[in-house]
């Protein structure tokens, strides 16, 4: 069995905002079979992602992924709170969401996302999503957020 990837002092900490389990799991497995150790933390929707920082119960750095299709809060109102939040402003994030409307992909990255993937697509290529995702946060500066404790 090959050992368990784990990065240096400064581990990033994937904020992973998504309500389907199922898809959940996949994430989470798709991490695992890549070798990537990172926290997981997982929010059902935008509103319990939104508790959980302002809570300080995400440690940075951390990158968000994001779905934009979710019950009470979705991504795009998430994505409209936290850019207008001081503290949370810079925080990097990705939509990985079933949404192939150009609208919803105008409107994350005008609210200046990282990045915007589509699940389906992703699907047979979710394996290059999460080496892209490993690549970023280990080369690049990632903004320390400081949170509420």
């Amino acid at each position: 069995m090959q050992e368990v990837q784990n990065r240096g002092a400064n581990v990033v900490t994937l904020l992973l905002v998504e309500d389907d389990d199922i898809d959940a799991m996949s994430i989470q497995r798709s991490f695992e079979k890549e070798r990537i150790a990172n926290p997981i933390l997982r929010a059902c929707d935008g509103q319990e992602a939104l508790e959980l920082l302002q809570h300080g119960l995400v440690p940075s750095p951390f990158i968000i992924l994001l779905d934009l299709q979710m019950p009470r809060m979705n991504g795009l109102e998430f994505l409209q709170l936290i850019r207008q939040d001081p503290e949370f402003g810079s925080a990097v994030v990705f939509v990985l969401t079933t949404s192939t409307a150009e609208q919803d992909i105008a409107a994350s990255y005008r609210r200046h996302i990282a990045g915007y993937f589509v699940k389906d697509e992703a699907a047979n290529g979710f394996r290059d999503v999460i080496k892209l995702l490993d690549g970023y946060w280990q080369i690049a500066e990632l903004p320390m957020i400081r949170t509420p404790r």
